[in-house]
């Protein structure tokens, strides 16, 4: 009896999927009947009919100020190069330095042909604040990497989020054992570029109402549970304390201090605390969708504000090019889970264009070659 009950079973296995597979099948079809899509799915085309200009190539030469390269020290840089004089790009820094044997194999490569087209920033362990040596070692490995060329401290967004001491405390972002780092920074003329937090959506509940909801459905691991992590607005307090305890540091703050949808906020900051700058890294479509407010920040602020893309792609670049140089209307961004919403150049002035690209990054980052730009 047993047997035969089993054989049954295995007999409805198959029609069972079929259920499911006709089943499948004719939701697809209500949906089609229905006009249902996902978003993602969604990507109409525009029928605005408005002057448009694709740029391929910055109009001045620029500075990368936020890079990663995560394998350079064997990296064929020849490709890389050429790239970066398709798109004008003059000098790419490397935030993803790291430190030890990785940091020197990555100096060698790049000196060996391209010494003045990558500068390198210096990533340190930052949990080792309770650690015997401490600062001491790590100040002695920061001042033996500038003398071997680094150009910048990068600080990662672990610090202030994941990051612990040896006691299972989170470290906050102005916790006074990293103090001899920032001062140290000062003493040897060099800046720290720092990512601090996340977006204040990536708080907020996951819901309809949330702009970055595609973001937190594709990557589920980026969403900040209030319940497990420290407020947006705590880390974010503990940052720009921390910039003026430091009033002698240099800090580049990234990502326009995830403040770019709060350009009044950033722009308080930027009166506040004169010894912080800030860049575009992976930000661009917040100033892309406030034309008007956005030109005027940046006109505003002309002197602080660096170029940075972030994650290396070559065509992304040619919206940051319209989105500054431009006045084109109601264009893509280049991802749609940072920006569900269209883009609008800025037709920034050429004097301030300059100051993003090139010159305020020659102005703060050391023993840059300001003779690639001297036709400019």
């Amino acid at each position: 009896m047993s047997f035969l009950k089993s054989r049954k079973w295995w007999l409805m296995l198959p029609l069972f999927l079929i259920f499911l597979g006709v089943a499948y099948w004719l939701i697809g079809k209500i949906q089609y009947r229905l006009n249902v899509m996902d978003i993602e799915e969604y990507d109409p085309i525009s029928t605005l009919k408005v002057e448009e200009h694709q740029l391929k190539k910055a109009k001045y030469p620029f500075i990368d100020v936020h890079n990663h390269q995560f394998t350079m020290p064997v990296q064929n840089l020849d490709d890389l190069v050429t790239e970066m004089d398709e798109l004008n790009m003059a000098i790419m820094v490397n935030l993803s330095g790291f430190r030890g044997k990785y940091l020197e194999w990555s100096l060698e490569n790049v000196n060996e042909k391209y010494g003045n087209r990558f500068a390198l920033f210096l990533n340190i362990d930052f949990e080792k604040l309770d650690d015997k040596g401490w600062p001491d070692e790590t100040m002695l490995m920061m001042e033996e990497a500038v003398a071997k060329g680094v150009k910048g401290l990068k600080v990662y967004k672990s610090l202030g989020l994941t990051d612990k001491d040896n006691d299972g405390n989170r470290i906050a972002v102005d916790d006074p054992r990293l103090n001899p780092i920032w001062a140290l920074c000062a003493e040897l003329n060099i800046p720290v570029l720092i990512h601090t937090g996340e977006p204040s959506a990536f708080w907020s509940p996951k819901d309809k109402h949330n702009e970055r909801w595609l973001e937190l459905k594709q990557y589920p691991g980026r969403y900040k549970n209030p319940e497990e992590n420290p407020s947006f607005e705590e880390i974010m307090t503990e940052q720009h304390r921390m910039f003026k305890n430091n009033p002698n540091t240099t800090f580049i703050n990234a990502h326009l201090g995830w403040y770019g949808n709060d350009l009044e906020k950033l722009g308080a900051l930027m009166d506040e605390l004169p010894n912080m700058y800030t860049e575009l890294g992976a930000v661009l479509a917040e100033l892309g969708r406030q034309p008007f407010t956005g030109r005027e920040f940046l006109i505003k602020y002309q002197d602080r504000i660096l170029m940075g893309k972030d994650a290396y792609n070559k065509e992304e670049y040619y919206t940051y090019f319209r989105v500054l140089e431009t006045q084109d209307e109601y264009f893509d961004y280049y991802r749609k889970r940072h920006a569900h919403w269209k883009m609008y150049g800025l037709n920034l002035p050429d004097s301030v264009l300059k100051k993003i690209y090139f010159q305020n990054a020659l102005k703060i980052i050391p023993g840059l070659d300001s003779t690639l730009f001297e036709n400019d």
